[in-house]
């Protein structure tokens, strides 16, 4: 679908990533992973086409197209007309019955959807422009953090619209259970380039556990240089760095074995659930027991995968709390 190469992007003149290869094949699915300020969203807005290339090789396939979506898209909606207007708008030939039912898989349910998007929540206007976006039928999603403002019950109906989508896929998320779900690579962008990132979602929480940590010592070291300070100094403030992220590292590891427990324990529901003769006349009962108890864990899994999120999150943007 398109190939990057060599490919140096950025703002004023200053590239903010270099030497960018990689190539998009029909169907594949990548999740971008990087801290904040690193250059993720960029690198989208190159894709999406609001960024040019300042050097190198940016070629795409003549069936290319593309649906985006980032947080500044919900600014542009037209506050006076309704979510089915904007619809209309794309296509013109859609009738108000047809485009009722599409919205109401958006969570837009009667009146809601000929009503103004002016007072709509930020949740609600996210919806809205994902719905525009999945109307459209594009052959490659670039979706830069979709759940932002999006409540449980529609990051997890999100989440189940994308594992369907069938063609390609370039997702920035902090929302670790989508990126796991829905993305079969991921691509580190850090330190000006783009590399493959080879390892899964718990090995790059440790890559920012050592980044974070080396950046720390070493901000130590440079300040004991231009002190002169002794080596004891230097240990202390080594001691000092350990001290700080410790109670992150303990956090994302506790929050790890808890989710690892409630993964198995989901498993052993679903193959519960899977022996066709629990569907068999009076066993209703013990039916309806694992459902609602696989339903219980899912929402646990998904509370812990929030906590894990907000661990990562202060650890990109250097909270030591």
């Amino acid at each position: 679908l398109l190939r990057l190469h060599r490919v140096a992007i950025g703002y004023d003149e200053k590239a903010i990533l270099e030497q960018v290869s990689f190539s998009l094949l029909p169907g594949e699915r990548i999740g971008l992973l990087g801290s904040n300020g690193q250059g993720k969203s960029t690198l989208i807005k190159l894709l999406a086409g609001e960024l040019q290339a300042m050097r190198g090789e940016h070629q795409t396939a003549k069936e290319l197209s593309i649906g985006y979506f980032a947080q500044h898209q919900l600014e542009q909606l037209h506050p006076e007309s309704s979510p089915l207007q904007h619809l209309q708008m794309l296509d013109p030939t859609l009738e108000e019955k047809a485009g009722r039912q599409f919205l109401g898989g958006f969570n837009f349910h009667g009146d809601m959807a000929l009503e103004p998007v002016a007072p709509l929540s930020g949740g609600e206007k996210a919806r809205l422009v994902l719905a525009m976006i999945v109307y459209q039928k594009p052959n490659l999603l670039l979706l830069d953090e979709p759940t932002n403002h999006l409540d449980l019950e529609m990051r997890h109906a999100l989440t189940v619209a994308l594992q369907s989508f069938e063609g390609a896929m370039v997702l920035v998320s902090h929302d670790r259970h989508l990126l796991r779900t829905v993305c079969d690579s991921l691509l580190l962008v850090a330190h000006g380039s783009v590399t493959p990132f080879d390892g899964d979602l718990e090995q790059y929480a440790n890559w920012l556990l050592e980044q974070r940590s080396d950046e720390a010592v070493g901000a130590s070291n440079n300040d004991a240089e231009s002190r002169a300070t002794s080596r004891k100094d230097e240990r202390k403030a080594r001691a000092e760095t350990r001290k700080q992220l410790q109670p992150l590292r303990n956090r994302v590891k506790t929050v790890e074995r808890q989710l690892e427990k409630l993964h198995a324990l989901q498993h052993q529901l679903d193959e519960k659930l899977a022996d066709s003769t629990l569907y068999d006349a009076g066993k209703s009962e013990q039916l309806q027991q694992l459902t609602k108890e696989r339903h219980h864990t899912i929402q646990q899994i998904e509370e812990l995968e929030e906590r894990w999120m907000e661990a990562s999150e202060a650890l990109e943007d250097g909270s030591n709390s």
